[in-house]
């Protein structure tokens, strides 16, 4: 299936049949992405009495519980509700689930000992493109990201002057191969999170964070269309699988 789109003044065509995953599949064991220093997610099978929810133990039927933090074990798409008093679900406020995007390559800046994705590293890429969704891939990049417990490590994180400027571009959708947005340890302040959803003025209910995506190398940068697929969970944050698709100049 092929549909058409304008970003700008350009109009695209993409062909759906062809998706780019950029998502971390979320599976059991301590060899799952892990952050804020949750136990590793569990997938296990149902036990009622004898009975083993397993067709290799017996059962007719596979019947497995899942446990799982959406923020710590995979990549997940979350809203505003993720640092408000307010109850926010993002099965609630994310009503359209294809975007224009841009897929940048950032290095991150060393200061004080952090990484730091600077306002200046994303102007510069972004080029005014007039894309609806960002999404950030960050240097060095390899397949460890998928698998990597991040608690502790001080990773690398969005300055907060960078995702004021989003706000300001009206860029509603940022999607990053981080754990989060803003320094592990900040005190609580969120001050990415919060320039983002413009927490201080007209709350950006629509937009949304995906972290924890991953882009492998042979993904050019450039513009594509977005897929945010997400499960109907009424809370702040879903499991999500965002899908990439190439664009082609009519």
């Amino acid at each position: 299936m092929i549909v058409h789109l304008k970003i700008g003044n350009q109009e695209y065509s993409a062909k759906l049949n062809e998706p780019i995953d950029i998502s971390i599949p979320l599976h059991s064991g301590n060899d799952n992405v892990n952050a804020w220093y949750a136990p590793p997610p569990e997938i296990v099978p149902v036990r009622m009495d004898s009975w083993v929810g397993e067709v290799a133990q017996g059962a007719a039927v596979n019947f497995r519980n899942v446990f799982f933090n959406p923020h710590a074990h995979g990549t997940h798409t979350e809203c505003v509700g993720h640092i408000t008093k307010e109850w926010v679900s993002l099965n609630k406020v994310l009503k359209q689930f294809f975007f224009s995007a841009k897929l940048i390559t950032v290095l991150p800046k060393i200061a004080d000992g952090d990484r730091i994705i600077t306002k200046e590293d994303i102007v510069q890429a972004w080029e005014n493109c007039g894309a609806e969704a960002l999404v950030i891939r960050t240097l060095p990049n390899d397949n460890s990201k998928q698998c990597r417990h991040y608690s502790n490590t001080n990773p690398p994180y969005l300055h907060h002057e960078a995702a004021a400027w989003m706000a300001e571009q009206n860029i509603k959708h940022l999607l990053l191969d981080l754990p989060s947005v803003d320094r592990e340890q900040d005190g609580g302040k969120l001050l990415a999170h919060n320039a983002f959803w413009n927490t201080s003025k007209n709350v950006r209910y629509g937009c949304t964070i995906s972290e924890m995506i991953f882009v492998p190398d042979h993904i050019a940068d450039g513009l594509y269309l977005l897929n945010i697929q997400i499960t109907a969970l009424e809370n702040d944050a879903s499991p999500s699988k965002p899908l990439l698709f190439q664009l082609t100049k009519k």
